[in-house]
């Protein structure tokens, strides 16, 4: 037998035992086609469907709109935490000033819990606002979120910050400055009071424009309360 005969009986011999398996393997699907639930076209073997398992509600963030002013941190917890334990809780701020933005996120350890809330507290009518409330999809929920949410806006002491401008050393020329606008505004109101017929002569403001007033300190007093103390001993 010739090297090219025997290639031709090998091939023959390979189709054969392909058509066999091929004819076993369907013999096998139509043995099992009865418990499938459908069979592929193409006459290949027939395959059951994976059951479809009714989707969970797995959301736990809430978004909350149109919080009103003075419902922050503090009350939020406790209003809120009426529906169930609450696992984080933000508000939207100025990073500048520290005031509300008036909306903020809420998460619940019980994702049931959020849903109820959701349902509940939606179009909720809390002074003159209506609660805008909805559920976030874990999908949505931003990574950083959560970023810096224990930390406290402490407000600003605005006293003590126009202390301090007031207070401040000027130069020259901001001495300058300030005496001036004192002037205008003095002319104004002058000129306001003549034109309502008042016959009333304004006081002269007393002030130097050329050099501003030497400003006490605390160690200038504790040396004058020395000297004083002294002398009466």
């Amino acid at each position: 037998m010739g090297a090219k005969a025997k290639k031709a009986m090998k091939k023959q011999l390979s189709k054969a035992s392909a058509q066999l398996s091929v004819s076993t393997h369907n013999k096998e699907a139509a043995a099992a086609a009865p418990a499938a639930d459908f069979l592929p076209l193409e006459g290949g073997p027939a395959r059951k469907l994976p059951e479809e398992k009714p989707k969970e509600d797995v959301a736990k963030v809430l978004y909350i709109g149109r919080i009103p002013h003075g419902f922050y941190e503090k009350e939020m917890e406790g209003f809120f935490g009426q529906f169930g334990v609450i696992k984080r809780l933000r508000i939207a701020r100025n990073k500048k000033t520290g005031k509300s933005k008036h909306f903020g996120f809420i998460e619940f350890e019980d994702p049931g819990v959020a849903k109820v809330v959701a349902e509940t507290m939606h179009n909720y009518l809390l002074f003159e606002h209506l609660l805008q409330v909805h559920l976030i999809p874990p999908q949505q929920v931003h990574p950083k979120l959560w970023k810096g949410f224990n930390y406290r806006v402490k407000p600003l002491n605005w006293v003590q910050i126009e202390r301090k401008r007031h207070d401040k050393e000027r130069t020259l020329e901001e001495h300058k400055k300030l005496v001036e606008k004192i002037l205008k505004r003095d002319l104004k109101r002058q000129k306001r009071i003549e034109a309502a017929g008042i016959d009333y002569e304004c006081p002269e403001i007393v002030g130097s424009i050329e050099q501003p007033a030497p400003k006490k300190r605390k160690t200038d007093r504790k040396k004058v309360d020395l000297i004083g103390m002294k002398s009466k001993h």
